[in-house]
């Protein structure tokens, strides 16, 4: 398949990740119920490409990075109770991004003046989107839900740095991850499942996402990294035009003006980086994350 088509369909699957959380929350399927779905089903998808390409799945020491992916979903599916899906899409890339980019400053790396800039304008504009009034309306706590799965997410894509082989990796991660879902069964067994908010989770975690994340992991290679970062602005956007189309969530003027402003400063930041930065890097590790 030819690369284009392969990173607009990978970039299309992780964007329908928000949709679909959101179509399935908002169904009345509990969002805890719906993440266990997500997690199992992505961990069944993945375990299968490994074993298909004859790679074998391990735990190992993954705890780390699989506790991270568990705050992710459990924050990424609480958050679609009341955030739209274009919304929440935004505010998870942006936290994402910025959290990667404090990651490297934690870590001494270099940043020049353009790229702190960039990262000042996303977070202004982060800021600016989830204040209170206007026509953007956002409940703190699923806003906050929102930015903690977006650390997480950024705390598991810098883990995924350090990943020798990233299917391996993402199947072991998704594992163990479901195991934990598992142990903490009683707090969401019986919780309400609608028929319609199973399919969407299944389809959220076995297509969205295990196979999104195949698919991502065949163009990452081929791409230049500032490419990758840049490719990153387009889920978001994606999320928020599917939304407005089949989920009737149109963006106010002020949401709209706040998230070119994020999406501004992002790229900013990621363009004028480009492969010299280890910052670049932990972006496109981050795009595996929607």
């Amino acid at each position: 398949m030819p690369l284009v088509l392969l990173t607009a369909l990978a970039l299309c699957f992780l964007a329908a990740n928000s949709l679909l959380t959101r179509a399935g929350v908002v169904d009345g399927t509990d969002p805890l119920a719906f993440a266990a779905i997500r997690v199992a089903a992505g961990a069944v998808v993945l375990a299968a490409l490994a074993a298909r390409r004859g790679i074998t799945v391990t735990g190992g020491r993954r705890w780390g990075a699989a506790i991270a992916l568990v705050v992710y979903l459990l924050g990424f599916s609480l958050a679609y109770r009341t955030l739209d899906a274009g919304l929440g899409a935004l505010i998870l890339f942006a936290t994402v991004q910025i959290g990667l980019f404090a990651l490297s400053l934690a870590r001494g790396e270099r940043s020049g003046p353009v790229r702190l800039a960039g990262m000042g304008l996303a977070l202004a504009g982060l800021v600016w989107l989830l204040l209170p009034g206007g026509t953007v309306r956002t409940d703190p706590m699923d806003a906050g839900l929102m930015i903690v799965a977006g650390l997480a997410w950024a705390a598991y894509s810098f883990a995924g740095k350090f990943e020798p082989r990233p299917l391996a990796g993402t199947a072991g991660n998704f594992l163990i991850a479901t195991a934990l879902f598992a142990l903490a069964a009683p707090i969401w067994w019986s919780a309400a499942v609608t028929p319609f908010g199973a399919a969407m989770a299944a389809l959220s975690g076995g297509i969205a996402s295990g196979i999104g994340y195949a698919m991502l992991f065949r163009v990452l290679p081929q791409m230049g990294v500032a490419t990758a970062g840049v490719a990153q602005l387009i889920v978001p956007v994606i999320a928020t035009l599917a939304g407005a189309i089949l989920l009737g969530e149109v963006p106010g003027a002020r949401a709209l003006a706040a998230g070119g402003l994020v999406l501004a400063g992002i790229g900013l930041a990621t363009i004028r980086t480009g492969a010299k930065s280890t910052g670049s890097r932990y972006s496109c590790k981050g795009s595996r994350g929607s």
